[in-house]
């Protein structure tokens, strides 16, 4: 490789690196706990709840029930069941059907049973998710961090290119004995180790911060054409049974169980509408959703479709950015990269940090030597 070509890979590593390395450490640290989300909640006092006697969830309408009893004032967004434990339900609510996901609780309960259980998070996760998320600026904090992780990306492709001119000399894994080669040599050994995983991760990451403005998108397309046919009619009120709704959909989907309801004028539905998504029942497949789009006075199924590619991208982009597809083994593994890619951020910070203070020394001599002259 020419020592050009050497020189402006060096310059796109040193800049892209720089300018995204303190945001990159922040959604390394706060992605560590988030890993194990489940465990360290479990450890402050959520509830689990009891497995289900019978294997027969409650009726949705009583789920509903409870949830509008059990928080006065609030309406219901949406109600879910988790995927990895049958035994649990969600339900999300809000001030209003239309208000901003961020103003919103979520609440477990029972299943079985239509009891509250409590926070489907804590409040220290809760924070950790919203630093991770958007830094609690909304979405220009969501583009912020996705414009952080392109660079993050750019960062690597270029570290990589550089990596055989700069270690062809040098056995894979050395580290010589020397306080800045070493460093150098720590920082090369664990960036190429990481290469792969940490631009999967970075990837995903900026994939999931386009979330908000593709399922925008996805309203005003495709939701919109599904619902061509119907928007004549005026908005009824929710007064289909919750059951009929939840049967009617799986009718329309044979083979997938429900993921969740969204509520009439809430983010996946519309406002006379009630959207019900449901998943595969196979590990892969559990990842795709189908929305069917059932009236919300009759319970009648209006319209049904496959998401597009984008919001397929994002569903399974999500797994593989927080490693929470393979159980607690992947889990493992994820930290274990998570932790030696703040060590190639730390150490990459610290060799420009040396690198700038011993091109100012060099100067302050020269500048001494030249005033002695």
């Amino acid at each position: 490789m020419k020592p050009a070509t050497i020189r402006a890979w060096a310059w796109v590593h040193t800049w892209s690196s720089l300018v995204s390395t303190v945001f990159m450490l922040l959604l390394c640290l706060t992605g560590l706990p988030l890993i194990f989300h489940h465990e360290i909640d479990e450890a402050l006092g959520i509830i689990a709840p009891a497995a289900m006697a019978d294997g027969t969830p409650a009726s949705v309408d009583r789920l509903a029930a409870a949830a509008l009893s059990d928080h006065p004032g609030r309406v219901i967004q949406y109600i879910g069941w988790d995927g990895h434990d049958p035994a649990r339900a969600f339900v999300i609510l809000n001030g209003a059907a239309d208000a901003h996901p961020n103003d919103s609780i979520t609440v477990n309960y029972d299943a079985a049973r239509a009891q509250k259980l409590g926070p489907a998070t804590s409040a220290v996760m809760q924070v950790v998710l919203r630093l991770h998320v958007d830094m609690f600026a909304g979405l220009p904090g969501k583009l912020f961090l996705g414009a952080m992780g392109a660079l993050l990306v750019a960062a690597i492709v270029s570290g990589v290119v550089l990596y055989w001119p700069f270690t062809r000399r040098l056995a894979f894994g050395t580290i010589r004995n020397r306080r800045r080669t070493n460093w150098l040599d720590l920082h090369n050994l664990t960036g190429i180790v990481t290469a792969t995983w940490l631009a999967v991760v970075g990837l995903t990451g900026v994939i999931n911060t386009l979330s908000e403005p593709l399922i925008g998108r996805w309203k005003a397309t495709e939701l919109n054409a599904m619902i061509a046919d119907h928007r004549n009619g005026p908005a009824a009120a929710a007064t289909a049974s919750l059951d009929a709704v939840l049967a009617a959909a799986r009718a329309a989907a044979p083979g997938m169980e429900a993921a969740f309801i969204a509520f009439p004028g809430s983010g996946f539905s519309t406002a006379s509408h009630y959207g019900v998504f449901l998943r595969g029942m196979t590990p892969l497949t559990s990842r795709l959703l189908q929305p069917v789009l059932l009236d919300a006075a009759t319970g009648a199924m209006a319209e049904t479709r496959h998401l597009p590619w984008y919001l397929t991208a994002i569903l399974f982009s999500q797994p593989l950015h927080f490693g929470d597809y393979g159980g607690l083994p992947i889990k493992i593994i994820w930290s274990v990269l998570d932790i030696v890619s703040i060590v190639v951020l730390g150490s990459g910070l610290y060799l420009w940090w040396s690198r700038r203070r011993a091109t100012k020394a060099a100067h302050s001599t020269c500048t001494r030597l030249a005033d002695v002259a």
